[in-house]
């Protein structure tokens, strides 16, 4: 496929949302500390990134802890942050210099103080930036998200600030951790498995979903276009009948 042709093409996808699954199963089948499978995790983070640009895909999301992973051993958690923390300290300066915004969405409370300073500090330096909107989930779960803006939508209007009569899905959604990004119009998992796990479940409702059997580690910017290009293949209807041939 012509690269320059699929990066004008108007219906290419304006967000697309990754499960990065498989560090874990990939250390294993190489008889290699897990750590070793989430340290190549981040160089294919490094290649989608880098695809996403090269493609002109405007907003990209990746899953990268989720608020279940906290129930992973301690010791994995603990290699999990310091390889988050090494990767805002070293990364930040090529992504702003490649005009990347970053953004965090999660319990960022939850994450160990320095790093939600470097979060805090990275997303201040980037916010002038347009080339790529790249929304990093940390900590996050949908459902926790969810149960959240529900909650604050209900003490406002507990407290008479808000009447429930104009809650509709427009206002839920400006409520929620992605307000002002576009719900994604692609999401892959890789690694084979075939389920959600918790990540974008309001945001996902019409979303075209691929699942690519490679580990996470071994995905190549060929298969984030092999992605694309299966998303551009379909009909997104939004629930509507197809129309007649």
């Amino acid at each position: 496929m012509d690269e320059s042709r699929l990066s004008t093409e108007p219906a290419l996808p304006q967000h697309v949302a990754v499960i990065m699954d498989g560090n874990g199963r990939w250390a294993n089948a190489r008889g290699l500390p897990r750590t070793l499978g989430h340290r190549q995790g981040a160089e294919a983070v490094r290649r989608c990134i880098a695809g996403a640009v090269e493609m002109g895909i405007p907003y990209l999301t990746l899953y990268g802890f989720s608020s279940e992973n906290w129930r992973r051993p301690m010791t994995e958690v603990e290699d999990l942050m310091g390889l988050l923390r090494r990767y805002l300290q070293s990364e930040l300066a090529e992504l702003h210099e490649q005009g990347i915004r970053l953004r965090v969405i999660g319990e960022r409370d939850r994450l160990p103080g320095d790093i939600a300073r470097l979060i805090d500090d990275a997303e201040v330096r980037t916010c002038d930036n347009a080339r790529l909107n790249l929304i990093i989930a940390l900590s996050y779960g949908s459902r926790q998200e969810i149960a959240a803006t529900a909650r604050r939508l209900a003490e406002e209007a507990a407290a008479g600030r808000l009447d429930p009569s104009l809650i509709d899905e427009e206002l839920f959604t400006e409520g929620l951790l992605t307000a002002g990004i576009p719900d994604p119009d692609l999401l892959i998992r890789t690694s084979g498995e075939q389920r959600l796990s918790n990540f974008l479940l309001w945001q996902a409702a019409y979303s075209e979903l691929v699942f690519v059997d490679k580990l996470w580690p071994d995905f190549e910017e060929a298969d984030l276009m092999a992605a694309v290009e299966e998303y551009l293949r379909r009909d997104r209807r939004y629930g509507a009948a197809a129309e007649s041939q």
